[in-house]
């Protein structure tokens, strides 16, 4: 039997998927509940079978429902591409780009991508920044809250790329021991020698909190030097576990975008077995070659690429 689809149907259901609830889906579209419902309905009638059920306070899709989704998700992808070009085509770069990124990218790439773009004079699209962890930032995205989620993953603990979405690799960045100076001597270490953590095993381990990625990345790296780290310290802020090694309350794993401007203080080392963490930048498919969009990524690119020639010249001095 021959039927046809509305897309702004599959929209629906993409978003129900998101959000959980007709409400909540409603609010995020600005429409009204009963209108939401209403086109559901129609929807699984297009289809000829059920594509939600109830589970408590909330909806879930059926197996049907989330084959539908994921055949969506390439559908509006295509149809935002096409919006795109079809955008560039007409030109401009001016618009609205949200940025959402974690603590050390916000502080080090957005600031100098904001600086770079204010420069373009007459090019730079007005922008909007927010931290958000690298999760919260990937959801907002598909909640239409930003435009561009600058998540990191490790080689450790690699990253999925949600559905609906692209990457866009920004940098590598080496994840860096730090150690106490004093530390440091007692072990005859040089900064910029290489370690192996198990030498370390035994020491207080400074760690960001559980709810992070770095959290789960300081466990994995230990444990693959056969060691559970003994937490002396747990606090999210790099910064703040900076400053505990330096006064010899442990040592830490720092990616080298997380350090303070200023290490004179510790003692940095790479890793025998090194460990590297990837920064992307993550968009809804097509979205990244609307004008406004395409100038922020490549002022990024640019400033990523700045940093890691510059901490490469660094390591050869």
């Amino acid at each position: 039997m021959f039927f046809l689809l509305e897309v702004r149907r599959l929209r629906l259901l993409r978003e129900l998927q998101v959000h959980g609830t007709v409400t909540a889906t409603a609010e995020a579209l600005h429409l009204s509940g009963p209108a939401v419902s209403q086109q559901l309905a129609a929807l699984e009638k297009e289809a000829g079978m059920p594509l939600l059920e109830k589970q408590g306070r909330r909806l879930r899709l059926t197996a049907a429902g989330n084959l539908l989704v994921e055949h969506a998700e390439v559908i509006l992808g295509q149809l935002a591409t096409v919006e795109a070009d079809l955008r560039a085509l007409r030109g401009g770069d001016q618009g609205l780009v949200r940025v959402a990124a974690f603590p050390s990218a916000a502080r080090v790439l957005v600031s100098r991508m904001w600086r770079a773009l204010s420069q373009e004079r007459g090019r730079s699209p007005e922008l909007r920044v927010i931290e958000h962890e690298p999760d919260e930032a990937a959801e907002g995205l598909r909640r239409h809250d930003s435009d561009i989620a600058i998540v990191h993953s490790y080689s450790l603990l690699p990253r999925d790329l949600p559905a609906g979405c692209e990457q866009h690799r920004l940098m590598d960045e080496p994840v860096l021991l730090a150690l106490p100076q004093h530390l440091a001597a007692e072990r005859t270490l040089i900064a910029g020698q290489r370690v192996n953590l198990a030498d370390l095993a035994d020491e207080n381990w400074l760690m960001p909190g559980p709810e992070t990625s770095c959290h789960e990345l300081t466990r994995r790296a230990c444990g693959s030097a056969g060691f559970v780290p003994r937490p002396a310290v747990i606090a999210s802020d790099f910064s703040v576990l900076t400053e505990l090694v330096a006064v010899g309350a442990g040592v830490a794993l720092v990616p080298r975008m997380a350090l303070p401007a200023d290490t004179s203080n510790v003692s940095l080392h790479p890793l025998v077995h090194p460990v590297v963490r990837v920064v992307h930048a993550f968009t809804r498919i097509g979205d990244a070659r609307l004008p406004h969009v395409k100038l922020v990524l490549e002022a990024l690119r640019s400033v990523a690429a700045d940093i890691e020639l510059r901490a490469m010249a660094v390591a050869q001095q």
